[in-house]
C-alpha cells in the first residue's frame, strides 16, 4: 500500500496555492539556483529543448513532445497554465505524471523548499513563488522518472524565469508580440531582450519569424554566447499547406531536408508554422540541424499531435470551439483559422477575459475580425479571482462595437454556453457554429462542462 495516500493531488494543489500566485513573478533567479543545488541539480540530469515567445508555445511544446516520442525517446513536458487538472502541467511520455509521483516527488523536496523560504524571509525577501514551486517538482520528477529529454515552456519572458535554471540545448522562440507588458516591457524589442535570456552559450536558437526588431535581439543574442541559429522564412519553412478534413497537409522545408505532404490535425497557418519550428527544434536536437529526420516518424509524430484549448472542436451539432485566444494577436490568427477551416454561416462568440490582459484590444480584434459573421455575443466569466466580471467586459464590448441588442450577459458559464447553443442552432442552412474564447481559465472550465 501506497505510503502517500494521505496525501491528495488536491492537498499539494492547495499548499502550492498558498503560495504567491502564478501571476505575481518573482523577477530572481538565485532561489531557483539554491534549490537545484541542495536537491543536487536534477535541472543538469537530462537534455533540455526551452520554448519562450508570445503565442505558440504551448502548441510548439505538444508537437516537438509527439516528434521526439516519434524517434522513442522517453519525454517530460512542463506547460502552463493547465486546463482542469495540475498534474496536466508535467507530462510524462505524453500523459500527465500519475498522482502518486506527484504526491510522493512533492513530499521529498518540500523539506527543502522550507529551507529556501526561511533562508529568503530571513533576507526580507518573500517566500518561493506558486510557479517557482512547481517548476522544482517539474524538474525533479524529471529527474526521477528519468526521461530522455525535457521540453521545458517558460512561464513569463526568460531572463529570470523560474524555467531558466535549465540551459536548453536547443532554445526555441515563438512569435514575439506584445503581451504582459507592465512585466516585461512595453515594446517589441524590450520582450525580445527578455526572451532572449533562454538562449545559452554553445546552444542552438530555433527561432519563428518575427518582427525585424525581435529578431536582430534575437541575433545579437545568439552571436553574443556563440549559440547557433536558424529562423523560420530563412534556414526553414512552411512551403505549402492545405486545409483538410480535420486539419491540413503540409509541407515544411526543414534544417536538413524536405518533408512533403505531413498530415496535421490541428487547423490554421499559425498551427503550420509552430509545426515548421517544431520539426527545426527536433531535426537540432537529434541530429544538430545536419541530418534529415526519418519520415516515417515525422509523419507519425505529426499525426498523433494535439493542443486541447487551441481551436479545439468539442461539440458538434452545432459545432462548439473552444481557444484560449488570450492576448490580440492570439484572436487574431484564430480567427483567421476559422473562417479558413470553418464554413460556419452564423458564429456565437462566448468571451470572458482575466484582469492582466488588454481585454479591449482583445474584443477589438474579434469586432474587426469576424463582422458579419458574429450576430450574438456572450460575455461571461471563469471561476478565476482574476476574472474581468461580466458586466464590465460587456460595456467594453458596447464601446468596441457589438450591438447591445444581441448580447448576453451572465456570470455562469453553464448559462452561457445554453444560450450560444440555441442561437446556433437557430442558423437556417444549418451553419451555426460557437467559439469560447478568451482566457485559458475559461477554456478549461467550458472543457470540464461539455466532458473533454
Amino acid at each position: 500500500m501506497s505510503t502517500y495516500d494521505e496525501y491528495s493531488v488536491a492537498s499539494v494543489y492547495a499548499e502550492l496555492l498558498g503560495r504567491a500566485p502564478e501571476n505575481k513573478i518573482e523577477p530572481r533567479m538565485e532561489p531557483m539556483f539554491r534549490v537545484m543545488e541542495i536537491l543536487g541539480e536534477p535541472n543538469k540530469a537530462f537534455p533540455i529543448i526551452h520554448i519562450t515567445g508570445t503565442n505558440g508555445k504551448t502548441s510548439t511544446a505538444r508537437m516537438i513532445e509527439s516528434l521526439l516520442m516519434a524517434h522513442n525517446l522517453r519525454t517530460g513536458r512542463y506547460t502552463s497554465p493547465h486546463l482542469a487538472k495540475v498534474t496536466e502541467r508535467i507530462v510524462i511520455d505524453g500523459e500527465p505524471v500519475d498522482d502518486e509521483t506527484f504526491v510522493r516527488i512533492w513530499d521529498e523536496i518540500r523539506p527543502y523548499l522550507l529551507i529556501v523560504d526561511e533562508e529568503l524571509e530571513a533576507r526580507g525577501e518573500n517566500k518561493l513563488t506558486y510557479f517557482e514551486a512547481v517548476t522544482i517538482l517539474g524538474f525533479a520528477i524529471f529527474a526521477d522518472q528519468p526521461v530522455d529529454a525535457a521540453v521545458i515552456e517558460v512561464g513569463l519572458g526568460g531572463i529570470t524565469d523560474a524555467t531558466n535554471v535549465g540551459d536548453g540545448q536547443v532554445s526555441v522562440v515563438t512569435p514575439i508580440s506584445l503581451d504582459h507588458t507592465d512585466l516585461l516591457g512595453d515594446s517589441v524589442r524590450d520582450i525580445a531582450l527578455e526572451k532572449a535570456g533562454i538562449i545559452k552559450p554553445g546552444g542552438f536558437l530555433v527561432s519563428s519569424e518575427q518582427d525585424p526588431e525581435a529578431a536582430q535581439v534575437l541575433l545579437e543574442k545568439a552571436r553574443e554566447v556563440g549559440a547557433e541559429f536558424r529562423f523560420e522564412g530563412v534556414e526553414f519553412d512552411v512551403e505549402r499547406r492545405d486545409v483538410a478534413v480535420g486539419g491540413q497537409a503540409v509541407s515544411i522545408s526543414g534544417l536538413a531536408g524536405r518533408y512533403e505532404d505531413i498530415a496535421l490535425p490541428l487547423h490554421g497557418k499559425h498551427q503550420a508554422q509552430n509545426a515548421a519550428v517544431a520539426l527545426a527544434a527536433v531535426e537540432a536536437f537529434i541530429g544538430g540541424g545536419e541530418k534529415m529526420l526519418n519520415e516515417d516518424l515525422v509523419r507519425a509524430g505529426f499525426e498523433a499531435a494535439s493542443s486541447p484549448g487551441r481551436l479545439e472542436l468539442v461539440r458538434n451539432s452545432p459545432s462548439v470551439l473552444v481557444d484560449a485566444g488570450h492576448n490580440p494577436d492570439g484572436i487574431r490568427v484564430s480567427a483567421e483559422a476559422v473562417k479558413e477551416a470553418f464554413g460556419f454561416s452564423k458564429l456565437v462568440l462566448v468571451v470572458g477575459i482575466l484582469q492582466e490582459k488588454d481585454a479591449r484590444s482583445m474584443l477589438e480584434e474579434m469586432y474587426r475580425q469576424y463582422g458579419e459573421l458574429v450576430e450574438d455575443i456572450c460575455l461571461t466569466q471563469s471561476n478565476s479571482p482574476r476574472a474581468i466580471p461580466a458586466g464590465e467586459l460587456a460595456t467594453m464590448a458596447i464601446e468596441v462595437g457589438f450591438d447591445e441588442d444581441d448580447m448576453f450577459v451572465t456570470e455562469k458559464l453553464d448559462d452561457a454556453i445554453d444560450w450560444a447553443v440555441s442561437r446556433a442552432d437557430e442558423a437556417e442552412d444549418f451553419g451555426g457554429g460557437v467559439l469560447i474564447t478568451g482566457s485559458i481559465t475559461l477554456v478549461g472550465e467550458a472543457r470540464t462542462l461539455l466532458g473533454k
